[in-house]
């Protein structure tokens, strides 16, 4: 194998699929990145060899074809610290020792034989589901983090796909909190699956190097599989078997108080009181008071660090309803705030002991759903 690239591609393909790379694993080569170099570019591959695979393509100068397994880390962090010019790379017949060269600095990293490398699966069979890729993106930047991190319910770390009547609903809930995110798409398909949301979290970013691209979302025969492929890039994911809850009925159907306020003054607020609530189990009261004649409402968050102190910040509100009190986890407040893209957002409140739901204003694509905090008033 013998060829020469660019360091800014391959520092960026490099850091694409390593995110596939497992933090634990009994088998070594997991460890490794897959280098394939042939017809004038350069394939990298990495798997978990379980969960999530990713493959990623760069173009190149190949005098000669090729293939050989690296560390990825190594391999990476050599990369990222070399200069943007080209990097040469060869590999010897029937060595496993590959040689690099970029301006002054060479290297020699021993690898692997790319035959015990992991396959990575090809997903084919069913039409691909075309969809433009920021719609996406926003769809998954809104759903993937409420989804839970723990496995002791697996269809919790997944995010829900519903393609119907061309339209694909997203959603993910972890018991304490739900995010629903719909949007229209062009193809007519009708099914479900549940997506790890670690993979969605990876695909986000690939997502962000396209711009005004499509995606194309492939679904295997069996129902095990799904294949994003972005055209340089395809991340495939093995579906979670099992059924999601039913979460429409987990988002109140009416509230007894509408709360309006800016995104970033909320986000400020709660912040700040999130401080004083590390040592208060994250708890962050929220307090909807209406305006009286021509004074504003006012929305007071306040949080309290036992034997320590408290605080209070109080924001100008357009308030519908009645005065509203109800305490949230400071960092679900900071988690769904960080997502919404409008200017402001709407809370609306039932009781204390109800589920508080947040709104962008101007955008009913997207439904966030908290569980209350029960405290002490």
């Amino acid at each position: 194998m013998r060829l020469s690239c660019q360091q800014e591609d391959l520092h960026r393909g490099l850091s694409a699929v390593s995110r596939a790379i497992p933090a634990r694993t009994t088998l070594p080569i997991t460890q490794h990145v897959l280098v394939e170099a042939a017809d004038g570019q350069i394939t990298l591959s990495a798997t978990d060899a379980e969960t999530i695979a990713i493959t990623y393509t760069i173009q190149a100068d190949v005098e000669e074809s090729g293939s050989i397994t690296m560390p990825s880390r190594l391999l990476a962090d050599f990369v990222a610290t070399l200069p943007r010019l080209p990097i040469s790379m060869t590999l010897a017949e029937r060595s496993r020792q590959v040689s690099l060269a970029c301006a002054r600095n060479t290297a020699s990293i021993g690898g692997m034989d790319p035959d015990d490398f992991p396959p990575i699966p090809t997903v084919q069979g069913n039409t691909p589901i075309s969809i433009e890729a920021t719609r996406l993106r926003q769809g998954i930047n809104q759903t993937h983090f409420a989804a839970a991190t723990d496995d002791s319910r697996p269809v919790l770390t997944g995010v829900h796909f519903a393609f119907k009547d061309k339209q694909l609903r997203l959603a993910a809930a972890d018991g304490f909190r739900l995010s629903v995110h719909t949007m229209d798409i062009e193809s007519d398909v009708d099914r479900t699956a549940i997506v790890p949301a670690r993979a969605l979290g990876e695909l986000g970013r690939l997502l962000q190097e396209v711009a005004g691209g499509d995606v194309e979302i492939t679904f295997n025969q069996t129902g095990t599989q799904v294949q994003f492929d972005v055209g340089h890039a395809r991340l495939i994911a093995n579906l979670i078997q099992g059924t999601f809850p039913n979460y429409d009925q987990l988002i109140p159907a009416t509230s007894g108080t509408r709360t309006e306020v800016n995104v970033s003054d909320f986000m400020r607020e709660t912040r700040i009181a999130s401080i004083f609530a590390r040592d208060g189990s994250g708890i962050v009261r929220v307090v909807a008071v209406p305006g009286e004649g021509n004074d504003p409402g006012r929305l007071l968050i306040t949080a309290r660090a036992e034997e320590v102190g408290d605080n209070e910040g109080i924001l100008d509100a357009v308030i519908e309803g009645q005065e509203s009190k109800i305490a949230f986890n400071g960092r679900y407040l900071t988690d769904v705030l960080n997502v919404i893209d409008t200017d402001r957002v709407a809370i609306e409140t039932t009781s204390p002991s109800s589920p508080g739901v947040l709104r962008p204003v101007g955008d009913d694509r997207f439904i966030h759903v908290v569980m209350p905090m029960f405290v002490q008033w």
